[in-house]
C-alpha cells in the first residue's frame, strides 16, 4: 500500500505542512494554489455532507474514493486539518490528536519531516511504486 502525500492545514485554511511521497502526477499549478484548491475543495465537501446527510452524524466527511486513490481526512478538536491520499488499499485508523505545535505557524521542522518520513516508510503497508 502507498501513501502519496499528507497535507496539514489549521483552521483557517493555512497551510502547515506538505510532504509527498510516490506522488507520480504532479498538479501544474504552484504549491500555494494546489494548498487553496484542497483547501477549498475540502471545505465545499464537508459543507455538503452535512447539508445531505439523512442523519446527524457527528463524524461527517472522513475519506472519498475515485478509481485511483483514496483521500483520508480527520480534523481536530483544535481545527488543525489532516489530509492523506493513498492508495485504496490503506485505511487510516488513527491520526495524532494533538500534535506538539504552535497553532497558526507552518511546520518547518527537519526534525518533524524527518520522522514523519521515517514513520510513513517503517509502516508495513508502505510499498514504494517503481512504475
Amino acid at each position: 500500500m502507498t501513501v502519496h502525500n499528507l497535507y496539514i492545514f489549521d483552521r483557517n485554511g493555512k497551510c502547515l505542512y506538505y510532504n509527498e511521497w510516490n506522488r507520480k502526477k504532479q498538479a501544474g499549478i504552484s504549491k500555494e494554489e494546489e494548498y487553496k484548491l484542497m483547501y477549498g475543495m475540502l471545505f465545499s465537501i464537508r459543507s455538503f455532507v452535512s447539508k445531505m446527510s439523512p442523519l446527524d452524524s457527528k463524524e461527517g466527511f472522513q475519506s472519498f474514493q475515485t478509481s485511483r486513490y483514496r483521500l483520508h481526512y480527520y480534523e481536530t478538536p483544535s481545527g488543525l486539518k489532516f489530509v492523506m491520499n493513498t492508495d485504496l488499499s490503506l485505511y487510516v485508523e488513527n491520526i495524532v490528536k494533538n500534535p506538539t505545535c504552535v497553532l497558526g505557524n507552518t511546520l518547518d521542522s527537519d526534525l518533524f519531516s524527518t520522522r514523519l518520513d521515517a514513520f510513513i516508510r517503517a509502516l508495513p503497508y508502505y510499498n514504494p511504486r517503481t512504475t
